[in-house]
């Protein structure tokens, strides 16, 4: 049950729209996976290319992202019918360059995400299970912090298991992001095609092709798709936040060093990455995964966009057999 928040939420062009929707169609037809081990633990770094503002800026040079991620899980098994599911999820992401900038606008880039899961996962009589996960967030730069820099949301999934290689959860996960208000549908597939071959996915936030090659080597493709807003505290823009919008889509190769313990590696490519800025009236009705309701605002960092480009990532991770 990785409940990774985020959502694929604006889309300013129609090419990102369809970009999207293809990951729609390509989770609906085939991502899910019997998850046959659980990752407990992982650490990770998120390596950007430097990439060149977007044509139209007044800035020439390159930026750089960099980024990293703890994540903690510990489900507590209360009895043979109830788990009680807890996590904590730290990121960060830093966007720099030897640039100056209007004093009103935030750069470098440096913003944090605390994120703590907790919540039920209850069986039921037919096997099948529900989970109500709580999810409160500190999502800031970690300056001035108050309570707008706190957010508030949750996730509700049926899960039902239709043979012993397929399970699929349905649900909706809600967020009061400093943007507004975001709900976004979630279908939660696990399923194990052959000995070799499984898929996994949370869609639209993840989801993983795998082949297990030999007993210690696991490669295939994978997507993340991402969107996540952080309050400003800084005293020259402290009444404005950054939204972060990626869909990082590539290859993995994870491999078991000993015990539970892999180091896995990605590269691919971000699509739609975007760091705007904006002042916190700027609001929207409603966030949903393909369009927004309401979406007026004015970005007051959009000649500082830039490109989107490759990415490597690399983790180590501590897991255990189910």
């Amino acid at each position: 049950m990785a409940l990774e928040i985020g959502n694929l939420i604006k889309v300013k062009t129609f090419k990102m729209k369809r970009i999207i929707a293809l990951l729609f169609v390509l989770g609906a037809v085939s991502f899910a996976a019997a998850q046959e081990t659980l990752d407990i633990l992982t650490v990770s770094g998120h390596f950007g290319t430097p990439q060149p503002f977007e044509p139209g800026s007044t800035f020439t040079g390159e930026t750089t992202e960099r980024g990293a991620m703890v994540n903690l899980v510990v489900p507590i098994v209360l009895n043979d019918k109830q788990i009680w599911y807890n996590s904590v999820n730290y990121m960060q992401w830093n966007v720099k360059n030897d640039i100056a900038m209007a004093d009103d606008i935030v750069n470098p880039i440096n913003i944090h995400g605390f994120i703590l899961r907790t919540g039920l996962i209850q069986k039921l009589s037919n096997g099948n299970s529900i989970q109500v996960v709580f999810m409160p967030r500190l999502m800031s730069d970690l300056k001035k912090i108050d309570h707008k820099h706190f957010q508030f949301g949750g996730t509700l999934i049926y899960e039902k298991i239709y043979h012993e290689g397929l399970k699929i959860g349905y649900g909706v996960l809600y967020n009061q992001e400093t943007f507004g208000p975001n709900v976004t549908p979630l279908l939660n597939l696990e399923w194990k095609i052959s000995e070799r071959w499984s898929v996994s996915g949370l869609l639209p936030i993840s989801s993983k092709i795998k082949y297990q090659a030999t007993d210690k080597l696991q490669l295939g493709m994978h997507h993340f798709g991402l969107v996540t807003s952080y309050r400003l505290g800084e005293e020259a823009y402290q009444n404005d936040y950054i939204q972060r919008s990626s869909i990082d889509l590539g290859c993995f190769l994870r491999y078991r060093i000993m015990g539970g313990i892999h180091v896995e590696g990605r590269y691919g490519y971000s699509f739609g990455r975007s760091y705007g800025q904006y002042n916190q009236d700027e609001k929207i009705d409603l966030a949903l995964p393909l369009f927004t309701l309401g979406d007026d605002r004015t970005q007051l960092n959009e000649n500082a966009n830039f490109r989107n480009g490759a990415y490597a990532n690399v983790r180590v991770v501590y897991a255990i057999n189910l």
